[in-house]
């Protein structure tokens, strides 16, 4: 039998944001379930392609160079919020918390390899695009209010009619919920499309893998898949149904996603 020389590399950001559309809740809630659906992953990738999907032991790892997982550690700064008024200590989020206990995961995981960048401050505090909305709305209400205390001849309570109590015991709703989780940290990712980018060029001259799979859905990645492919190198794109550019999918030997296609009733039971 053949032996071939794969590699898999997930990109961690994508990876995690398409997973809870893919699996059910059960796989893919805690860190120790998001590893062992990583591995799994891998693992239908490579039996698909070594014709061994019926094996139970773990003879796919023969076929594998290495399991690569990208991501970013964490932001560790701390800043205050301008809304809540707290002191915000970002390594201590539950959000990198996760993060942090997902990648010891991985470690334990036979043949992966992570591939940490980082997260710098690169922006102040921002608005997300809904409580932009709702500001705006407040902005026009506060107009409908000035011009009411503005009019001689009417009453601020006679000017506000039913309606419009209404929208706006709405909007001040809305806008209390929305003042803890609508202003964000304007952080940015830095060093993982460069880390597999470099991979991608690194085993493709050295001749160590003939095989790369990469799960990601961003087109950057473009002239290191080129250059895999010139050199012989099968490249194929696990974009897990979702829609990928034009060039992208123009410049890979395959679109191949091995877990079933979500819909609305039915996400896929992961078998380890």
């Amino acid at each position: 039998m053949r032996v071939r020389r794969i590699a898999v590399l997930i990109d961690g950001g994508f990876f995690l944001k398409r997973l809870p559309h893919l699996v059910e809740p059960q796989f893919c809630t805690t860190p120790a379930q998001v590893a062992e659906t990583a591995r799994v992953l891998c693992k239908r990738h490579v039996q698909r392609l070594t014709h061994s999907e019926h094996r139970e032991d773990d003879c796919w790892l023969d076929h594998v160079y290495r399991l690569f997982f990208y991501d970013a550690r964490p932001y560790n700064g701390i800043c205050h919020h301008p809304v809540l008024n707290q002191r915000i200590e970002f390594a201590k989020s539950e959000a990198a918390l996760f993060r942090m206990s997902l990648f010891s995961e991985l470690r334990q995981k036979r043949k992966f390899a992570l591939r940490l960048g980082y997260v710098v401050r690169a922006e102040e505090w921002r608005l997300s695009a809904p409580f932009t909305r709702q500001a705006l709305k407040m902005g026009r209400w506060l107009e409908r209010l000035d011009a009411a205390v503005r009019d001689a001849e009417s009453s601020l309570v006679s000017a506000v009619t039913d309606d419009y109590r209404r929208e706006l015991r709405q909007l001040v709703r809305d806008w209390r919920e929305g003042c803890a989780h609508g202003v964000s940290l304007g952080l940015r990712q830095k060093g993982v499309d460069m880390r597999i980018g470099l991979d991608i060029a690194s085993m493709t001259l050295k001749r160590q893998v003939d095989t790369i799979i990469l799960v990601t859905g961003d087109s950057d990645f473009v002239p290191a898949a080129k250059l895999a492919r010139r050199e012989g190198v099968e490249f194929l794109l696990d974009a897990p149904w979702q829609r990928v550019s034009d060039e992208l999918t123009e410049h890979v030997d395959g679109l191949i996603s091995v877990f079933p296609k979500p819909d609305n009733a039915q996400k896929a039971r992961i078998a380890a």
